[in-house]
């Protein structure tokens, strides 16, 4: 009988049903966890999004203080339609861009953040886009004038670290501060990422250092910023506070 049974438990039929059963277990309790910590996770998201929105326009502060900070300096959140005009059943907020890229432009809905800080307004644009390995994406503020940058912040998913990952860093960010987008007619140029060492003074060459390595990722960054901005021009255009002259 002895036998039997430890013939039983070396059985292939007996490992299938242990394997079976494991898995079963196994896949409940990650299952279960999965679903309890999705709220927290999603919350995380959210203070952490506001946190790069804020640092946009200069105001460091950790994912916990966000949200006070956010509804202090962020006085408005639009959502845009193509033609510049207000989407008022869409929660800027909530647009997920990697959704409404894989619609057409024209159906797409534009999410725009405005800030005050200390009686100055400031233009928030959400950017994403495409980086050598997959996506890129980031934040970028513009003065009243929507012609200069305040200050940008970029993120990534998958960039190869200590190259094209460096996007995400500070003396990265920096060098977008002060630049101009658009040239003396009034059109949309952008900032682009190029080799060789711009000048860094000089803030209306529309042009900022590359990172060693990082071409593609680099390009990404440049494509991204121009394109994005693009469609905010027939809302731009309809603000008679705004300084610039746009074309």
């Amino acid at each position: 009988m002895e036998e039997k049974a430890v013939n039983k438990t070396n059985s292939n039929g007996y490992t299938f049903m242990f394997a079976i059963i494991m898995v079963v277990v196994v896949g409940s309790v990650l299952a279960f966890a999965a679903t309890s910590l999705q709220p927290l996770q999603n919350e995380n998201v959210r203070q952490e999004k506001m946190q790069n929105i804020l640092a946009t326009v200069g105001i460091e502060v950790d994912r916990a203080g966000s949200e006070e900070l956010y509804n202090q300096y962020i006085t408005e959140t639009i959502a845009l339609n193509s033609d510049g005009s207000v989407n008022e059943q869409a929660d800027a907020f909530t647009v997920d861009l990697a959704k409404e890229l894989k619609r057409p432009a024209p159906n797409q809905v534009f999410p725009l953040y405005i800030a005050d800080i200390e009686g100055e307004k400031y233009y928030i644009v959400p950017l994403r886009g495409k980086g050598l390995w997959d996506a890129i994406w980031g934040y970028i503020a513009l003065k009243d004038d929507v012609n200069t940058i305040k200050g940008a912040v970029f993120d990534h998913k998958a960039e190869t670290p200590g190259l094209g990952a460096e996007i995400t860093q500070v003396w990265f960010r920096e060098r977008f501060t002060d630049e101009k987008i658009f040239d003396e007619s009034g059109n949309l140029i952008g900032v682009s990422v190029v080799k060789g060492s711009p000048d860094p003074t000089d803030k209306s060459d529309f042009k900022v250092d590359a990172i060693s390595g990082a071409t593609i990722t680099g390009d990404g960054v440049s494509d991204m910023i121009s394109e994005r901005l693009q469609h905010y021009l027939p809302y731009f255009k309809t603000q008679q506070e705004i300084k610039v002259a746009i074309q």
